[in-house]
């Protein structure tokens, strides 16, 4: 005879349907996401119906898994693809809507125990793991290369060769980095949440965990706004407005949590060669479309746009702001320099994951009987990479100094307030 009450089974079987809710709702964001950035790149356009599997490799990607990119020539020919990409904006809608839906139940007190809060995110994780299953074994597509015009088209002729490159996915790989990221982003909102209970083994971060982890959220998703509202300006006085929502809907995190890290002082090095290209801003195609590699920092930038400092302003005036955030959030009685430290940490391990998650890398290239020599107009590459732990010692200094400046801050407009408000009790 079972020991569960029904009351317990029924408790059970509501929580499957509240995690089976979190994760469609999370794949139904990333998927509309991924789809209408897609759309706007161009991508409906692709052949043999493509367009669903290239929706589904985007999501993938975008949650860690491993996409691989292949082709075959049928022996007479060489063909070399490789693409190592986040798509952060989708990366970031999913998080979002995961972390939210994982949040709500906690915020209503239907988890509290240490049990309790592992089963939730029990059930979450497996019905995500069937979920990315299905989407990496949909995730394949093969496409036919054209070989141009000229010699190479001859020789295609001759033989009877048709080029072919295409995707799949690594589905091992896609189970392991998709749990891995699920994990990631539950246990990021556990520590954003003031109002998500924890187990009594870990209320100690309640007051020096989450308050550092709330303001570091907040400042990375102030540079997303920020990035939002100059893209839309830049849609509407530039034109292009198609290849500029591609990039806010696909890639805008990409490009300014990098820019967080350049106005910190931080060098990323970079190539950009043949068909590809950064389309937004242009500042970036410009530096980067040279002979070798070029160094990306501010002062690199600044040569061809005296614009770019406007990244140093603006991490003088928010960094501050999140560290005054932080003290706000924490006990009244903590000291300046415990701020600055916490300050520190949080910005350091920020810094750490937009270097991991912002590296791009992207090559393609034929050759027919060694003709084209993976190279010229058939060939392209494009790479983009930190100096990783120059950033993040750059992230402890200005951690250090957002931190402190920001808790003095704090402190100071608390007694301000309680000397006016003082006489009126």
């Amino acid at each position: 005879m079972s020991s569960r009450t029904p009351s317990a089974r029924a408790g059970a079987r509501h929580g499957w349907l509240q995690a089976l809710a979190t994760v469609l709702a999370g794949l139904v964001a990333m998927g509309l996401v991924a789809a209408l950035g897609l759309w706007a790149a161009g991508a409906a356009d692709l052949p043999d119906n493509a367009f669903p599997r290239v929706v589904t490799a985007t999501v993938v990607t975008a949650v860690g898994g491993a996409v691989e990119l292949f082709g075959n020539a049928d022996g007479l020919a060489d063909t070399e693809a490789a693409l190592t990409v986040m798509p952060l904006s989708v990366t970031l809608t999913g998080a979002l809507v995961i972390a939210a839906g994982f949040l709500r139940p906690l915020r209503h007190g239907a988890v509290g125990s240490a049990g309790e809060l592992a089963g939730w995110a029990a059930r979450i994780a497996v019905l995500w793991l069937l979920a990315l299953l299905g989407l990496s074994f949909a995730s394949h597509q093969t496409f036919e290369v054209p070989l141009g015009e000229g010699l190479l088209d001859d020789l295609g002729d001759l033989f009877g060769l048709s080029p072919e490159v295409g995707f799949t996915t690594d589905v091992p790989l896609t189970a392991f980095f998709g749990l891995l990221w699920l994990a990631g982003v539950l246990v990021l909102a556990l520590l954003v949440s003031r109002g998500a209970p924890l187990p009594a083994r870990l209320l100690r971060l309640h007051a020096s965990v989450r308050p550092a982890a709330y303001a570091v959220v907040a400042l990375l998703l102030a540079y997303v706004v920020i990035g939002v509202v100059v893209g839309l300006v830049v849609a509407g006085t530039r034109g292009h407005p198609a290849q500029t929502f591609a990039v806010l809907l696909l890639g805008l995190p990409n490009l300014v949590w990098p820019a967080l890290t350049i106005g910190l002082g931080a060098t990323w090095d970079g190539r950009v060669e043949g068909p590809f290209g950064l389309p937004m801003p242009q500042v970036l195609d410009e530096v980067l479309r040279t002979p070798d590699v070029s160094t990306l920092n501010l002062g690199t930038l600044a040569e061809h746009d005296g614009r770019v400092w406007w990244l140093l302003v603006a991490d003088v005036v928010l960094l501050p702001a999140a560290g005054w955030l932080m003290a706000r959030r924490s006990p009244a009685r903590t000291p300046a320099w415990r701020h600055a430290v916490h300050m520190a940490v949080a910005l350091a391990l920020a810094t750490l994951m937009i270097c991991l998650v912002g590296r791009v890398s992207a090559r393609y290239g034929l050759s027919v009987l060694g003709i084209g020599d993976l190279g010229g107009d058939l060939s392209g590459q494009l790479f983009l990479r930190p100096h990783l732990w120059g950033a993040v010692g750059l992230a402890v200094l200005w951690g250090l100094a957002a931190g402190f400046l920001g808790a003095s801050l704090a402190q100071r407009l608390a007694r301000h307030s309680d000397t006016h408000e003082g006489p009126a009790r």
